[in-house]
C-alpha cells in the first residue's frame, strides 16, 4: 500500500507527519505544496509541540508485506 506523508514543524522545531493512504498517482507535488501552505495558513492541525509553522517535505511510501507461512 502507498502513502503520502506530509511533514511539517511545529512550534518547538520538531517534525510532524500526517499521512493520507492510496494518493493520486503520479503525485503533484504544485498540489501537495499548495495543500501543505493551506493545512499551515487554516492552522488545519495542531500538535502536542504547538501549531504547525512550516514545510518541512513529503514523500510517497509504499510499504510491501509478505506472510510467512510458519509450519
Amino acid at each position: 500500500m502507498k502513502r503520502l506523508e506530509l511533514k511539517f514543524l511545529n512550534e518547538l522545531g520538531k517534525i510532524v507527519t500526517y499521512s493520507l493512504d492510496k494518493p493520486i498517482e503520479p503525485v503533484d507535488p504544485i498540489a501537495v505544496n499548495t495543500a501543505m501552505d493551506e493545512i499551515i495558513t487554516q492552522n488545519a492541525f495542531t500538535s502536542s509541540g504547538g501549531d504547525l509553522l512550516q514545510k518541512h517535505s513529503a514523500r510517497v511510501v509504499e510499504r510491501n508485506v509478505v506472510d510467512v507461512e510458519l509450519a
